[in-house]
């Protein structure tokens, strides 16, 4: 398994931000828990037993339980977190701590784009669910920060004539929807929304990044200190790249919403190749014929 995150660094981050405790910059976390509180609301069920995975702030826990589609709800979560709903359990980020078969559903918000054994905590979440469990999640996605990305890029390119890793590298709906297939879980839905922030300068957006805990955590980043030189650079850069008549930057956060249920033989099941009772070809002569008439 490549090692592409540093998990210390990682948990340092998010117990920062938690300790910060900055509401207007969990402005992500809000809309993500809204969208999968919207999703589950939808859900014709009720599931007894929830577990918000790495929530952080437990908006996503609050939202779910607005539903009142949930009867008990448990949070995992890399260290206590007071405020937030729900009986908390105190785990690494890319561990899920459940008995196998013993949730009805698992939502988990902006936590799996930060794991190195993604695949790994697909299986893990799928097996902590009941037969016809529920998995929701959401995950940063391909484009996210890719304003910022190509900035840094430029500016140390300019400034020193190489680059090193500074943004992380986000997957893409296909990607998460092998992970949902190669995990085990049935009936999968992905789809991505895209969210434009705007903000004064560059310095605006790495404060929030910072108090969302998204400060650079990759194994093989640069431990050398940027300068100010450097970041007065960059904001040229992006201003002249990506700032709007106002004078505003903007900054891309994609985020994927994924649904996928733990199989149950109750579900839906698609049809089998050469069981269907009539044939395309005949039905589309069929709609040749009446629209000649």
């Amino acid at each position: 398994m490549d090692i592409i995150f540093d998990r210390a660094a990682i948990a340092a981050h998010r117990h920062r931000a938690l300790q910060a405790g900055d509401p207007k910059a969990a402005f992500l976390l809000d809309i993500a828990a809204e969208e999968l509180a919207e999703r589950l609301s939808v859900v014709e069920r009720t599931f007894e037993h929830a577990v918000e995975l790495h929530g952080a702030t437990g908006a996503a826990a609050r939202a779910a339980l607005a539903t009142g589609k949930i009867g008990d709800l448990r949070r995992i979560e890399v260290q206590d977190v007071s405020g937030a709903p729900g009986e908390l359990q105190v785990a690494p980020l890319e561990d899920v701590p459940l008995e196998p078969q013993s949730a009805n559903l698992v939502i988990a918000p902006l936590s799996l784009h930060l794991t190195n054994d993604t695949p790994g905590v697909f299986i893990q979440i799928k097996r902590a669910l009941r037969p016809d469990g529920l998995f929701l999640a959401a995950i940063p996605g391909a484009g996210t920060l890719q304003e910022l990305r190509d900035v840094l890029l430029a500016t140390e390119a300019e400034m020193t004539g190489g680059a090193s890793p500074r943004v992380i590298p986000f997957a893409d709906v296909r990607d998460v929807g092998g992970l949902l297939q190669r995990a085990g879980f049935s009936l999968p839905v992905i789809d991505a929304e895209t969210y434009t922030v705007r903000y004064d300068s560059i310095f605006q957006l790495m404060k929030d990044l910072r108090a969302m805990g998204m400060a650079n955590p990759l194994a093989a980043r640069s431990r050398k200190p940027l300068t100010r030189a450097f970041f007065l650079r960059a904001a040229e850069i992006y201003a002249e790249r990506y700032s709007d008549p106002d004078g505003r930057i903007r900054a891309t956060f994609s985020i994927i919403y994924v649904s996928g249920w733990a199989p149950h033989e109750s579900q839906q099941k698609p049809l089998q190749p050469g069981s269907a009772k009539a044939r395309l070809a005949d039905a589309l002569r069929v709609e040749e014929h009446k629209l000649k008439q």
